[in-house]
């Protein structure tokens, strides 16, 4: 839930009529979104071992670090969460979406879309990023660099995070907005379709398979590869 208000209201502020942040740009989007993804971590780290993600809670428990059994109600909780977050977002801006013309714009805040629509070149790129995060938090998370005698203490692993995700959406970002999380997309997507948003177009349901399959095929991908190669 926190993810998404920070996430999704940083897109709300640059793309919608006449807020504060309207036009601010992809630096302050992909900011936001790092940003965001730090706090959530920092917020649930002790709970739930941030899990914000199911790219990456099935990705652990493809190499058996995280239980199956477990899969199931942690990643309907991350899908809640974010339907949770998409709506306070849409309570926050709640006077900018009626001035707001454009349907796409207003999908955006919410959810992901392709900047050119290639179905397979999407797809890729979502495996691409997701690899990249799952790779990424893996690593940073690896026993040795946790240890405060030669590497950074654990609480400074989620501002880490954070920055990972800003580097994902700075490099890879710009074809298909860089969901990398399968919870962060579908989750605000049916608040889209189920709230009364003013002026909403559909909720691009041809899309939504995309940023559901390939974070988790990039994850799981990920996690192989961490495993083979840190088998410790």
């Amino acid at each position: 839930m926190l993810l998404i208000i920070l996430g999704d209201g940083v897109v709300a502020n640059v793309v919608l009529n006449k807020t504060k942040g309207q036009n601010a740009g992809w630096i302050v989007i992909t900011a936001g979104w790092a940003f965001g993804v730090a706090v959530a971590v920092y917020a649930v780290g002790s709970f739930s071992g941030a899990h914000l993600n199911p790219a990456v809670t099935i990705g652990l428990a493809s190499i058996g670090k995280f239980a199956w059994a477990n899969v199931p109600v942690y990643v309907a909780a991350q899908l809640l969460g974010a339907w949770l977050g998409a709506t306070i977002v849409w309570l926050a801006y709640l006077p900018h979406w009626p001035v707001t013309e454009s349907q796409g714009g207003k999908l955006a805040v919410f959810c992901t879309a392709p900047a050119i629509r290639n179905t397979s070149a999407n797809l890729l790129t979502e495996i691409i990023g997701t690899f990249v995060l799952v790779l990424g938090v893996l690593a940073i998370l690896t026993p040795k660099n946790l240890n405060p005698v030669h590497g950074w203490d654990a609480g400074f692993g989620p501002f880490l995070v954070g920055i990972l995700v800003w580097a994902i959406g700075l490099s890879l970002g710009g074809p298909t907005g860089y969901a990398i999380n399968p919870a962060r997309d579908l989750g605000p997507r049916l608040a889209h379709a189920l709230l009364p948003v003013a002026g909403k177009g559909n909720s691009d349901w041809g899309y939504a398979w995309i940023p559901v399959a390939g974070p988790i095929i990039g994850g799981v991908l990920a996690a192989v590869l961490y495993k083979t190669v840190w088998p410790a």
